[in-house]
């Protein structure tokens, strides 16, 4: 028998061009897409509006449901951490955090990851297959469904692309999702709510800036200097930092829209003075839309080798890049109290089970 493919794999002009080749009006695909991610049902069945025909052949070729909750982490500040697992029996890990702004959701892209960055969590298991677009967007409609059921009428309104993972490493199902996600007769989350964050691709980073999204991009930098991004990144020896910086000022110049860098601290590697210079200076020509989001270490039992950079280290780098005119901002912390690395939950579930 075929395997079912899961419904959320589908655009909404995907579906539409479905039902046209299976000899249905292409209204039915609009009222499906109500029910998906509107109504947001676990069933077919409860389609009523559809008739029993049509339910029938929804049935026949999809799935609604693929992903299983396994685990589920509360921590004290609100933000919740799932432990999913695929139909294959992989595991996948999302996030649900709580900000001033909204309720954001953190989503992953891969299950496990071949970027190989030596602090990471989600890089100690190396990547066995892409995520389909259906099972990264299933991930906020579960997430979407289980505030449903608290009854609070909560919305997710934020979604950051910062899983377990390298979004641009698989990239197409990456952009379907944006789509689904975005469209405006579904869960209509804003483009400038989404944010998607790669280690450095600069190809991929180019065929992003050509796609004119209006979703954001943030960069996985961390280091200021080859030798020393190499040495924690080694996707730095394939798109050095000069690479990466013209595949950015080619995004810049195509979308002028802001980019932010991501930089995690790491005691006495890369939190220096000399550091947060060689980084004012790296971004200077393009401080006007770059922002430095600086970001506390959490540990990860596997990478003993770097600690937690000592606060007054984290504030005088931020101190020298404020000086030096480089936007820039400490990132607030969520789930200290949970597995809050990503990956960290993951990698202990399956070290369980093996």
């Amino acid at each position: 028998m075929e395997k079912k493919q899961s419904i959320y794999d589908f655009t909404q002009s995907a579906l539409t061009d479905w039902f046209i080749e299976q000899g249905q009006q292409k209204f039915r695909a609009k009222q499906v897409w109500d029910w998906l991610y509107v109504k947001r049902v676990d069933d077919f069945s409860e389609m009523t509006n559809l008739n029993k025909q049509t339910r029938e052949l929804l049935d026949q070729h999809f799935t609604i449901q693929v992903l299983k909750e396994e685990i589920k982490q509360v921590s004290k500040d609100g933000t919740i951490k799932l432990l999913f697992k695929l139909e294959d029996d992989h595991l996948i890990e999302t996030v649900l955090m709580r900000f001033s702004y909204g309720l954001s959701v953190c989503v992953t892209t891969q299950v496990g990851c071949n970027i190989g960055c030596t602090f990471c969590a989600s890089g100690l298991l190396k990547k066995s297959r892409d995520l389909t677009s259906g099972e990264i967007v299933e991930q906020i409609v579960s997430i979407q469904k289980y505030l449903d059921q608290q009854g609070k009428d909560e919305k997710v309104s934020h979604i950051v692309v910062m899983g377990i993972g390298e979004p641009f490493d698989n990239y197409d199902h990456t952009m379907n999702f944006l789509r689904t996600v975005n469209d405006q007769d579904g869960l209509s989350i804003g483009a400038r709510h989404i944010t998607v964050s790669t280690s450095g691709l600069a190809h991929k980073i180019r065929e992003f800036a050509d796609e004119q999204l209006q979703v954001n991009l943030a960069v996985s930098l961390h280091a200021p200097n080859d030798e020393l991004r190499t040495s924690i990144m080694k996707i730095n020896r394939a798109f050095p930092i000069e690479k990466l910086m013209a595949a950015v000022d080619y995004y810049l110049e195509k979308t002028n829209r802001r980019v932010t860098f991501e930089y995690i601290l790491l005691k006495g590697v890369n939190d220096r003075k000399e550091e947060a210079l060689q980084l004012a200076k790296l971004l200077k020509d393009k401080r006007h839309l770059s922002y430095v989001n600086l970001i506390p270490y959490n540990p990860v039992e596997e990478h003993n080798q770097y600690d937690r950079s000592e606060k007054e280290a984290i504030v005088g780098f931020y101190e020298v890049l404020l000086k030096e005119g480089i936007n820039c901002g400490v990132r607030v912390e969520q789930g200290s109290d949970i597995d809050a690395a990503c990956g960290q939950l993951r990698s202990k579930q399956m070290k369980k089970n093996a």
